[in-house]
């Protein structure tokens, strides 16, 4: 019986998987045209699968050599005369896999290149009466390692010798990896991994300039993951609405492959394989406690570049949005681990899951901070006949908020405000749901839904700009309400005035045909 995989290679046979083959096609065609490229995509993003579906296709056609650079220690890339042999066995030990190859694999294994020169006049005997197509995943392993930079320059070389027919050379060469390989030597020059040469200083030439750029889209639409969930259902004939269980996963995860794939997982082995709405939800919320190597690296990243930190924070707590510029280093640093999407030309968080994730570490880092102690209320103060009281909630962090602001001044609490909310709100919901935010813009406008055991509520944070923009405020809340069948909302408005100026207020207003609780602290 298949089974859902979110770890190595998904194999059709074996595994529940998307159809991919229109992202193939699109692939082969650039291997026909005789391009390189690389695939630059975020971490288990589905690049090795790809390949390996990719190389199927190509069987037949080319002759596919699949090599990873995981495979190689840190000794091969000490210098050409231990790459070279190093690449050559790979190269070899890959077509022992490739049927009716062997005798072409011998000749790669005998070649005995040990200097770049000597591959570069091995690689053109290989390829002179052979269409050759050349896959080399996780290639960013070694991206500080100039030993990589020459063979890129040998591969750029003999690519534009063979566009003028002087020299045989890999028909297609195909790199896979996290970091855009084109800005590679730019990137260690920067750090001061590598010196250039008088020439180099003067004119800047990326070793991979030769690449044609890869837009491929690889995330998957809920199209594609319905396919998925149709090979399941004709398996277990359990009776599921596929589409849109595909679309409840597509609008948490956005197609991130992983995320894909972990939710169905869940579903199919810790959730009773209940294929519901609600099971959705409940993979998510698992998701959201749980470590694997995609949220470590997500956390890495954050700590490793402040920067980017520091966006995410504003994006997220101060409903600041910027446009989105991948020439800005940092928007491409975030756009290139995938945190990142572009939505109408501005940032936006690249899926649901990373928000509340990215959430809940920014909540995390305050609580243990302790720079602004919450001191939270029982339990059931705010519950009643196991039904969370939004309303109560919100009277209590007034009352909790009033002794910060006598701490904290003012620029402090615009700055955090959101933080210190969502400090109080996720201890009292945890166990029993948690929130999600639906969307932001630059006047400091938050919409979160918090999902409740069954219930769901809608509270909109915003701040305080004068009577007429707060009634604006209705009017937007009143309109996203119905957009979500909701009947009753909540409107949380921060006043930074001076005291003496300030209209505090709790109370609920009819407005559009819904019921809004007011409340300005």
């Amino acid at each position: 019986m298949k089974e859902f995989n979110v770890t190595g290679i998904c194999v059709p046979e074996k595994n529940y998987m998307v159809d991919i083959s229109g992202k193939i096609a699109q692939i082969k065609k650039l291997v026909d045209s005789g391009s390189y490229f690389t695939i630059n995509r975020a971490r288990q993003y589905g690049k090795t699968t790809t390949l390996h579906e990719l190389g199927k296709k190509l069987a037949g056609e080319y002759t596919v050599a699949s090599i990873s650079f995981e495979g190689f220690s840190d000794e091969n890339f000490a210098s050409q005369e231990a790459f070279c042999p190093a690449f050559i066995r790979q190269i070899a030990k890959s077509l022992r896999f490739v049927p009716n190859s062997r005798e072409y694999m011998e000749k790669w294994a005998n070649c005995g290149a040990r200097s770049f020169d000597e591959l570069s006049d091995s690689i053109t005997d290989m390829c002179e009466n052979q269409k050759v197509a050349l896959f080399i995943d996780e290639v960013d392993k070694t991206s500080n390692n100039r030993v990589f930079l020459h063979f890129l320059s040998m591969l750029r070389t003999k690519f534009l010798n063979r566009q003028a027919a002087k020299d045989y050379t890999f028909h297609s060469v195909i790199l896979a990896g996290v970091h855009d390989i084109k800005t590679i030597k730019l990137k260690m020059m920067n750090e001061g991994l590598y010196t250039p040469t008088a020439y180099e200083g003067k004119i800047y030439n990326s070793p991979w300039n030769i690449a044609v750029d890869f837009e491929v889209d690889m995330s998957f639409c809920p199209s594609e993951i319905y396919t998925m969930l149709e090979d399941y259902e004709s398996d277990h004939g359990i009776g599921m609405d596929a589409m849109a269980i595909s679309e409840e996963i597509y609008g948490y995860t956005n197609g991130y492959p992983f995320l894909v794939s972990r939710v169905c997982k869940l579903i199919d082995e810790k959730l009773g394989k209940a294929w519901t709405s609600e099971s959705v939800k409940k993979a998510v919320e698992i998701m959201l406690k749980e470590k694997n190597t995609l949220f470590d690296d997500l956390f890495k990243n954050i700590a490793a570049y402040p920067d980017l930190k520091k966006s995410l924070y504003e994006l997220l707590f101060l409903g600041i949005t910027k446009a989105f510029n991948i020439d800005n280093p940092i928007v491409n640093l975030g756009y290139m681990f995938g945190y990142f999407k572009d939505e109408n030309n501005q940032i936006k968080v690249s899926n649901k899951i990373f928000e509340m994730r990215i959430y809940n570490y920014f909540i995390s880092e305050n609580e243990i901070s302790g720079e602004a102690n919450v001191r939270l209320p029982q339990k059931s103060e705010i519950t009643e006949s196991g039904r969370f009281d939004m309303e109560s909630c919100l009277k209590k962090f007034a009352q909790h908020y009033a002794e910060i602001y006598k701490q904290k001044d003012a620029a402090f609490l615009e700055r955090h405000g959101g933080l210190l909310f969502l400090t109080y709100l996720r201890p009292l919901i945890n166990g029993h749901g948690y929130f999600y935010i639906e969307s932001q813009t630059n006047d400091f406008k938050i919409d979160i839904a918090v999902d409740y055991e069954s219930e769901q509520f809608i509270v909109e944070l915003k701040i305080w700009h004068g009577e007429k923009l707060h009634e604006a405020a209705y009017g937007q809340l009143a309109n996203y309400l119905k957009i979500k069948n909701a009947e009753a909302g909540y409107l949380l408005t921060f006043d930074f005035r001076k005291e003496s100026n300030k209209g505090k207020k709790a109370e609920w207003v009819e407005y559009g045909g819904v019921k809004i609780f007011d409340i300005v602290l």
